[in-house]
């Protein structure tokens, strides 16, 4: 590993709706919308982390950039500070999304999964699961 690096700085996620995508992200999870470009890519901000979601079909045909794409349910994990765990929960709830699995680690720390629109698996941790 290049010892320089401190952490990831963004993720990606390929989607099939970019405005519903969006609205889930910036409405329901309360990200911040950093760009919005029809037909290619949303950008959205989570803490001091960066969301690509790409349009897989425009993404795999670049020209500038290398092509790029994915296909299948993906998989992240949001990390909140420990105390505010149970309130992220309810408050995933009240936005009508299903968390569909809790988790029980052996830190004696749980997490909890939900889906996004495209079925994307997204979990949320606490801050110390992985320390």
């Amino acid at each position: 590993m290049v010892s320089d690096i401190t952490h990831i700085k963004e993720t990606c996620l390929y989607v099939s709706d970019l405005s519903r995508t969006k609205d889930f992200y910036q409405d329901l999870l309360g990200f911040e919308l950093i760009n919005f470009t029809p037909g290619r890519h949303v950008f959205l901000r989570a803490g001091s982390s960066v969301l690509l979601c790409f349009d897989p079909v425009a993404t795999k045909a670049e020209t500038q950039l290398p092509p790029h794409f994915a296909e299948g349910h993906q998989h992240l994990a949001f990390e909140v500070p420990q105390d505010r765990y149970e309130t992220s929960k309810d408050e995933i709830i009240s936005k009508g999304i299903e968390i569909i699995f809790e988790q029980q680690w052996s830190e004696g720390l749980y997490s909890f999964y939900f889906l996004d629109p495209d079925e994307h698996v997204l979990e949320i941790v606490p801050a110390g699961l992985w320390d």
